[in-house]
């Protein structure tokens, strides 16, 4: 029988931790899910894990290797593989609150007859069981990504589950050569153009933040990986809702602009005027990120 919910982790060198996602979903009270591991690029015993899961046959796991792309190229990997209903991300050094499929599937009977919701988001916890960032407001009943964190004030990361066929909708992450990193909101800011969230005020998610994560090192990323974040600032000041949004996506974009040296980041704006503005600060949010990460290049 077919599943239901396809959770994907995107894994690079991570087999010392993986155990704690494998050991999760084992103990789903539904078991109407895959786990489709994309393995990134590992060179540690990754492989090998997996392999050793697969045959214990708990549960129902895919594994696919690719060569190393990054977080968002793991989710290309992910979203041209899945086939199943609804998907959703549980990052290598996380793993899956106790029950959360039973809750993703209970919510989803609420939306799936509703075209116009492109799927759930719910919370993410702390291992002390502690909400990160807030909690959503109980009497909202459909929002967006952008909409949750600019109008509802909500905070924190926050677990998002999608329709496979709206995802597919969509373009990929693209890959810059000789950089890892294009910030995965890019593709849920697209989304929110078109469709709904249904908002749940369930843990679905538990999250470490480890010393190598991308979360724990944002100024290293911002210097590793400008023409990813160059290429996502320009779309969020093109979408942003208010001035406010737009012009700190231009301050952004004016920064990795210079880590990439491209002079033609003006013409390339889609808010010119605004990029105009946010040169000075731009150039301040530069030297401070070279000034962080200098012992780091």
């Amino acid at each position: 029988m077919k599943k239901t919910v396809t959770v994907f982790t995107p894994t690079y060198n991570r087999a010392y931790c993986l155990h704690k996602c494998y050991n999760s979903l084992v103990k789903q009270s539904n078991q109407d899910f895959v786990w489709l591991i994309i393995d990134d690029g590992s060179t540690d015993d990754t492989k090998d894990l997996v392999a050793s899961w697969i045959k214990e046959s708990k549960i129902d796991i895919i594994y696919h290797y690719q060569e190393n792309q990054g977080m968002h190229g793991g989710h290309n990997g992910a979203y041209r593989l899945i086939d199943t209903t609804l998907n959703f991300c549980i990052d290598s050094d996380d793993y899956v609150a106790d029950d959360a499929i039973e809750k993703i599937l209970n919510s989803w009977e609420q939306i799936k007859d509703k075209p116009e919701f492109a799927g759930v988001v719910g919370l993410d916890a702390d291992e002390s069981g502690s909400i990160i960032g807030t909690k959503i407001p109980e009497h909202i009943k459909e929002t967006t990504l952008y909409n949750l964190y600019n109008s509802y004030g909500v905070k924190g990361d926050k677990k998002l589950v999608y329709r496979t066929e709206v995802i597919k909708q969509y373009p990929e992450y693209p890959i810059f050569e000789g950089e890892r990193f294009v910030p995965l909101g890019y593709l849920y800011q697209l989304i929110d153009q078109d469709y709904k969230l249904l908002p749940v005020n369930e843990v679905f998610c538990v999250v470490e933040y480890m010393e190598d994560g991308s979360s724990m090192n944002i100024l290293k990323q911002y210097r590793r990986h400008p023409k990813g974040f160059a290429f996502s600032r320009k779309s969020r000041m093109k979408l942003a809702k208010n001035f406010k949004d737009k012009f700190k996506n231009a301050i952004h974009y004016v920064s990795s602009s210079m880590f990439t040296k491209n002079g033609s980041f003006l013409a390339e704006s889609p808010k010119k005027l605004t990029t105009i503005l946010a040169i000075p600060f731009g150039i301040l949010l530069n030297m401070y990120i070279r000034y962080k990460t200098k012992n780091d290049f």
